[in-house]
């Protein structure tokens, strides 16, 4: 078995299967007359869009949450912090909102949505173990030490094969 770190065990996701996975999420989530769906920034924003759009649902807001610090080595999970708080008279306590993100980790981030918004419906693309259970509603689930690499994180370039050398 090869060493890898954990971001070399990717999944590489592009724009077209990220794509036919949000309208996949869409299309579990017809058939509830959703209020609004709120982006969880910024990975939710595309996400967001495309479920609104499937459902043709006008009303879109979004929360932004900061919990990664640092960079290189010295990055992980900080201390939670709510950048921007969707309108207060939209939300309530989140009924009939659907909050929507690109994938759910280790739910810390979810889990502080949902202390704010508890009776909101929570839907991700892809999900992980630890963090499924903040999930109603998700298209794919990978393992939790997978990366995934989503097309705003990539660019059109050679890359070594995973074995052997060109």
């Amino acid at each position: 078995m090869i060493d890898r770190l954990p971001h070399e065990k990717g999944f590489h996701v592009s724009w077209d299967q990220l794509h036919r996975d949000a309208r996949a999420l869409a299309w579990r989530l017809d058939g509830t007359d959703w209020r609004a769906v709120v982006a969880v920034t910024r990975g939710g924003l595309v996400p967001a869009m495309i479920v609104a759009r499937e459902l043709d649902i006008r009303t879109i807001d979004s929360i932004s949450i900061r919990s990664y610090k640092g960079v290189g080595a010295e990055a992980g999970q900080g201390q939670l912090e709510v950048l921007n708080h969707p309108d207060p008279a939209l939300m309530g306590d989140g009924e009939g909102i659907l909050v929507i993100d690109d994938l759910v980790d280790s739910g810390r981030t979810l889990e502080l949505i949902r202390e704010m918004y508890p009776k909101a419906h929570f839907g991700t693309v892809y999900a992980k173990p630890k963090g499924k259970p903040m999930v109603q509603t998700y298209v794919t689930e990978v393992s939790q030490d997978t990366w995934i690499f989503f097309p705003w994180d990539m660019a059109l370039q050679y890359v070594q094969p995973y074995r052997g050398e060109d």
